[in-house]
């Protein structure tokens, strides 16, 4: 292995991670956090790094993050509004925790800020939760994490399920019981206020390890628990109120956890991967008609890419670019417990899918990025802004394999 591929091959490595915070703004596709398994043990990914891809190019680049940075965490949840990236809860090195935050990526310096002297009240800590971003508000839902005792008998057993009981400590507050939770919290950063709506309806059972998406004004959330079938439930963010999808068990996904949901139109969802209720690590595809309620399963080309703990974004022309996760979660089971075994099976590619047909300008685009040399003297015609974008479509159809910088 010559010098330069040894040097991709360690960058490479750099980007494998599991249950990372991932967006895209611009075409580029932003990475943060998760873990990977080194030597057979979880290890939690710095805090201080954010990994940018350049979608037209297929090019990595790391930027440093400096300031009041947050702990290395995992189950936290990354969300992203108005340029800045906003991280909650998760898992530090000492234990749960319910802090916040924040990083404004617009800074050509970007430096973490710890978000303090929020008024309302703080939700408890958790991980494994999920968040919509909905008319400047992030939205939380749902996770596993700790409570006092004073909570839980403050709290309804239907919107927190007691997992087991133990003795902790997280600054000044001794928490004592373990669980899941159902509840939905707001945080507004405009005004650095937590509330808590009441809402109304069917609500999901508590849960973590689901999935959520955002079209419109309403909130869905699949999966995350052990039922037969995968699960849909619908939050209206302007009235608070659950709805609950009834499907026929004979045309719906197996139930499942560490799934993505996207929405690729007004009215679909785009389900891909996941760990099943059988213990298997899946590949399979499909696509909710919201409007219909109905499910159909997708036939695809990456039969070979099984995934859980990855991420799914929306990208141009309603793509579906996925990275990272694992290709192969392994558990081990016994009379006593279900035990997840570290696996070093996770990836860092980066494949999408085409959920409808291509535009006639990015096929023109493609066509003289592959054969820039017979379009070599029209090239020089081009506007610069356009000329840029051919050029990363150059470099990205001349390499087998994305480029990878650190």
């Amino acid at each position: 292995m010559d010098a330069a591929a040894a040097e991709r091959s360690a960058a490479e490595s750099r980007l494998e991670r599991c249950s990372h915070t991932a967006f895209i703004e611009d075409n580029t596709l932003y990475v943060w956090g998760g873990y990977k398994v080194v030597g057979g043990e979880d290890i939690v990914l710095p805090s201080d790094e954010i990994w940018l891809c350049d979608l037209y190019s297929g090019t990595w680049e790391m930027r440093d993050i400096n300031g009041d940075k947050a702990p290395d965490l995992s189950g936290s949840c990354g969300s992203y509004l108005n340029g800045t990236l906003y991280i909650f809860a998760g898992c530090d090195p000492v234990g749960y925790t319910n802090q916040m935050f924040s990083v404004d990526l617009t800074e050509q310096n970007c430096t973490w800020k710890k978000v303090t002297d929020t008024k309302g009240t703080t939700p408890s800590p958790r991980n494994k939760h999920s968040c919509w971003v909905h008319r400047d508000r992030l939205i939380y839902f749902g996770g596993y994490g700790c409570k006092t005792i004073g909570q839980v008998q403050n709290t309804t057993s239907a919107s927190f399920v007691v997992d087991e009981m133990s003795w902790a400590t997280i600054g000044d507050v001794l928490f004592r019981c373990w669980g899941w939770n159902n509840e939905v919290s707001v945080y507004e950063p405009h005004t650095a206020m937590w509330s808590t709506p009441e809402t109304r309806g069917p609500a999901p059972t508590p849960r973590g390890c689901h999935a959520s998406a955002l079209m419109g004004n309403k909130g869905y959330i699949s999966g995350g628990v052990e039922t037969l079938e995968l699960d849909m439930f619908c939050l209206d963010l302007d009235t608070w109120t659950w709805t609950q999808f009834d499907f026929s068990p004979s045309c719906s996904p197996l139930g499942r956890s560490m799934l993505t949901m996207t929405p690729t139109s007004d009215h679909t969802l785009f389900i891909y991967g996941g760990l099943g209720i059988d213990g298997n690590t899946l590949n399979d595809v499909w696509q909710l008609n919201t409007q219909k309620k109905e499910w159909e399963k997708m036939t695809h080309q990456h039969k070979d890419k099984p995934r859980v703990c990855h991420s799914a974004c929306l990208g141009r022309d309603s793509d579906v670019v996925v990275f990272g996760g694992s290709s192969n979660m392994c558990l081990l089971m016994d009379s006593v417990a279900v035990l997840r075994a570290p696996s070093q099976n996770q990836c860092s590619d980066v494949f999408m899918f085409q959920t409808q047909p291509c535009s006639l300008f990015r096929l023109c685009e493609d066509l003289i990025a592959e054969n820039s040399e017979v379009f070599e003297e029209q090239l020089t015609w081009l506007p610069s802004k356009l000329r840029n974008k051919i050029d990363k479509r150059v470099t990205f159809f001349s390499s087998t394999k994305p480029i990878v910088t650190a």
